[in-house]
């Protein structure tokens, strides 16, 4: 096979979904995510690099053209910083318009698994979430980098390569979507609301996502903005704002990757980087 970008793209898009396939249909066949104890999804997350990994191999390229390059510090601090603040803003307006309300058994939760005596409940608290977004975040990263070498690694600048940026992102983002569809659709990867809604609002989610993530790849010249976003965004949304709501009702609706705050509040942070993609 001729080693241009667009045999690579088509390349590395058929061995992703050969090796996904098989983790959908275990997962699709138990109906859990957490089946294995959870050992499956990690597997699962790393099919992309190992498309990734054997596209290169099979077109005779050097690994390190996925960006392995460690980058400039300020784009660390936004792949870090930028999931809390569109997440922030999602979440804020949900509290704001009383569509959730405060988990004060997740406070109490946290608190006091830290095991601290003697430490007061606010202060208990905010060393446990303290120690969520630093040590979360690198047990994170263990695995959204196996996406993360794929997506944005390998996919994203070989189609940067084909067409403009603004392409890029919404084909990379489109692709990223459906990877996730099956599980969502077959088995109980949604909040529990309507499987198509949910599969409406975490596709608004995903691509406008990928634009940030995109833009991180290309601007630093490396994987690794993007995968610490990704974990950045694995722990926000699901681990701390999602225990931090009381469903009262209609909540689920409006929260999780799969609610429409996220799908609306992530465009907006997409278009600043859009804006900005020169």
């Amino acid at each position: 096979m001729r080693d241009t970008s667009k045999n690579a793209t088509y390349l590395y898009l058929q061995l992703t979904l050969a090796f996904s396939a098989v983790v959908w249909t275990l997962i699709i066949w138990s109906g859990h995510l957490d089946m294995g104890f959870g050992s499956v999804m990690p597997a699962m997350m790393w099919c992309p690099a190992l498309a990734a990994l054997i596209t290169c191999r099979l077109l005779r390229r050097e690994p390190r053209s996925l960006g392995w390059r460690w980058p400039n510090g300020r784009y660390i601090a936004a792949s870090y910083l930028v999931p809390l603040a569109y997440t922030s803003v999602a979440y804020g307006a949900v509290w704001a318009l009383r569509l959730a309300g405060w988990n004060s058994e997740f406070v109490s939760s946290v608190a006091q698994g830290l095991g601290l005596r003697g430490l007061p409940a606010w202060a208990s608290f905010t060393l446990g979430i303290v120690f969520m977004a630093t040590g979360g975040v690198i047990q994170n990263l263990s695995m959204t980098l196996g996406e993360e070498i794929g997506w944005r690694g390998f996919l994203v600048p070989e189609l940067a390569k084909q067409m403009s940026f603004t392409k890029a992102s919404l084909v990379s983002g489109v692709v990223w979507a459906i990877w996730h569809s099956p599980l969502l659709l077959f088995a109980d990867y949604n909040a529990g609301t309507s499987r198509w809604y949910a599969l409406s609002c975490s596709t608004v989610t995903c691509v406008s996502l990928s634009f940030m993530l995109a833009w991180l790849r290309l601007k630093s010249d490396s994987l690794w903005p993007p995968a610490l976003f990704h974990a950045s965004h694995n722990l926000f949304v699901p681990i701390i704002f999602d225990n931090l709501i009381r469903n009262t009702g209609r909540t689920l609706w409006y929260t999780t990757v799969f609610g429409a705050a996220l799908a609306a509040a992530s465009p907006l942070f997409a278009v600043y980087f859009w804006m900005r993609r020169a």
